[in-house]
């Protein structure tokens, strides 16, 4: 927190996870429509529509936003009313305040956040990796009671 000089109170955000800033919606600035950027985005004002975007969006503690967002990743302080999908990482930091429906494969909750809503995660699964002795050491350990066989292809399943 720092002081305007006038005894307002003002909160900092840290800096964007990652690229710069290269869009900012301001206080004090009001916008309905459809949004799509590059990069990282801030709100810090009033925003109500769409937003899509393989970027950053980040919500500021002043903005208030009503909208359907699809992102890679969305940085929450302010207010959100909406859906959510955010394709790797979803942060709410306090002062947020979010009512929505999320689905994300990552999802960071700071002590003190309001959240009211739903929440979907999934992670792909990754994929199955045998390592060169992994029939000895199967067999070794009881894994493997017989061999499998198939007279049409040569097929493992794990």
């Amino acid at each position: 927190m720092f002081n305007k000089g006038n005894g307002e109170k003002v909160a900092r955000l840290p800096n964007p996870r990652h690229d710069q800033v290269n869009g900012l919606l301001d206080k004090g600035c009001t916008f309905e429509g459809k949004l799509t950027f590059d990069g990282t985005v801030q709100i810090n004002g009033d925003f109500q529509g769409e937003i899509y975007s393989d970027g950053t969006l980040v919500i500021g503690t002043n903005a208030q936003v009503r909208a359907k967002i699809f992102v890679d990743t969305l940085i929450v302080y302010g207010k959100i009313d909406g859906d959510i999908e955010a394709k790797s990482r979803i942060e709410m930091h306090v002062p947020a305040v979010i009512s929505a429906n999320l689905k994300t494969k990552h999802l960071s909750v700071e002590d003190g956040v309001i959240f009211q809503g739903s929440c979907q995660m999934e992670r792909q699964p990754e994929p199955a990796r045998l390592s060169s002795d992994f029939g000895a050491r199967s067999s070794e350990e009881g894994f493997l009671d017989r061999n499998v066989s198939d007279d049409s292809d040569n097929v493992l399943v794990v």
